[in-house]
């Protein structure tokens, strides 16, 4: 399989690392070596993924906090690394390895926090949730990001995972936006059969085919079925996950996805659909902003996009108001920051004005709680925030669920997956074994 080797080697010296590391190094720096308690100048280093190009109103809000901060602050002076997703995640591996952290970077919850939390790498930050600010988040949110009943990041976002779809392209071809899944897979064949690429797919990252056999597993297993098998109450050798890995490749047969798929990055999957060449296209909700206020993308195309809940499957388990989704990136500070009472004081500041500026200039549901009669907000985040208060249940991401070495090994698998180059019962069969060994 692609990668696997590679992949699990790196898995492992990470793992080594983490167990190894001192506490001897900082990110952080100030003159003279001065603590900043005593007022001298002092830099923070910020690790973030929302560069300028893929993520403008992001990258625009942050830089807008930062200012702000800096102006309420004249001692302290932040200074940005921006990475996209995969580059930040390998980047993040790598410092964690030499235990030279940024001051404040972003993470992911559950089984992506724990062997930072493990490597005593990140900082707990119940003190900054102190105050007041625990109270600001929606409910269930930093306590996926608690280890041992200790917080060790601030959420930024909360996700859910719709089916974004060209209505101009579905009116063409008289399609109805699917209530069932046989709709669907309807759906799919009008498209082929007009010559028109039905789903924008960049399974080069994998995370993003992960997603389509999240939901049919949810939607023919039943909400905890994945999740079950995941903890360890379970197993992948569960029918309905099994089904659902033979209905990824039934896709794959029925050409569902765009040409290419497997080689092609996320970004470029994406541009695929807004460049009117795929129909569809299924994304998190942190990207809204590309379909309601980019203003670097065509109105008349922002204008054609809809969205729709992936589909029930009949005889399923699953509920359509069943999501994959949850908690976005969270803010860490790092555990051996010599500046760590400023890195948290910035972390709590960005937190606040995260979510009162994300939501207006970028479209964004924030972890923290919206009061949508008082903001102007695009009508397609309005529904989707509607559709978030009936959510009946929200999975949360499986590679973030999984500690790395099962993550990877679920990641591989999927390409390989939608690649044709593993059965669906063999691909149940290397998930178990990994987390047998794992949890």
């Amino acid at each position: 399989m692609k990668k696997k080797a590679h992949s699990w080697l790196i898995g492992m010296m990470f793992v080594l690392a983490l167990a190894v590391t001192g506490c001897s190094s900082s990110s952080s720096s100030n003159e003279n070596g001065a603590s900043p308690e005593d007022g001298k100048k002092v830099t923070l280093t910020f690790m973030h993924l929302w560069p300028a190009g893929s993520s403008k109103q992001h990258y625009m809000i942050v830089n807008d906090i930062i200012k702000e901060f800096e102006k309420e602050n004249p001692n302290v002076t932040v200074k940005t690394e921006i990475l996209e997703n995969e580059q930040y995640k390998n980047k993040l591996k790598v410092l964690a390895a030499s235990n030279e952290l940024p001051d404040v970077g972003m993470t992911w919850a559950a089984g992506f926090l724990e062997p930072y939390v493990k490597g005593n790498l990140f900082a707990p930050l119940d003190d900054v949730l102190d105050g007041g600010l625990k109270d600001q988040f929606v409910s269930g949110t930093t306590e996926a990001y608690a280890v041992d009943n200790k917080t060790y990041a601030l959420p930024l976002e909360l996700n859910i995972t719709p089916v974004y779809y060209n209505k101009e392209i579905f009116a063409k071809y008289h399609l109805e936006v699917p209530k069932t899944y046989e709709e669907f897979k309807h759906v799919v064949q009008t498209l082929v059969k007009n010559g028109v690429a039905p789903i924008a797919l960049g399974n080069k990252d994998r995370w993003t085919g992960s997603m389509w056999y999240m939901y049919l597993a949810d939607r023919i297993g039943g909400a905890d079925t994945l999740k079950n098998a995941i903890n360890g109450s379970g197993t992948f050798a569960d029918p309905g996950l099994i089904k659902a890995a033979e209905e990824v490749q039934n896709l794959v047969k029925m050409k569902a996805f765009i040409k290419g798929f497997n080689g092609l990055s996320n970004d470029e999957a994406k541009a695929e659909f807004t460049n009117e060449k795929a129909a569809m296209y299924l994304m998190g909700t942190w990207d809204l902003p590309q379909f309601t206020t980019n203003e670097d993308i065509p109105k008349e195309f922002r204008d054609k996009v809809g969205f729709f809940k992936f589909p029930v499957v009949e005889g399923g388990k699953g509920n359509v108001d069943s999501w994959v989704g949850g908690p976005g990136v969270g803010l860490f500070v790092a555990q051996n920051s010599k500046a760590k009472e400023e890195a948290k004081k910035f972390v709590r500041f960005f937190v606040e004005k995260w979510g009162e500026q994300s939501v207006t200039k970028a479209g964004v549901i924030p972890a923290t709680k919206v009061n949508t009669a008082n903001v102007d907000l695009p009508q397609m985040y309005i529904d989707v925030l509607n559709e978030l208060n009936k959510a009946s249940n929200i999975t949360l991401f499986a590679d973030v669920q999984m500690n790395p070495e099962a993550a990877q090994t679920h990641l591989n698998l999927i390409q390989s997956l939608f690649g044709e180059e593993v059965t669906p019962k063999d691909f149940a069969k290397q998930h178990q074994e990994v987390l047998s060994k794992t949890q």
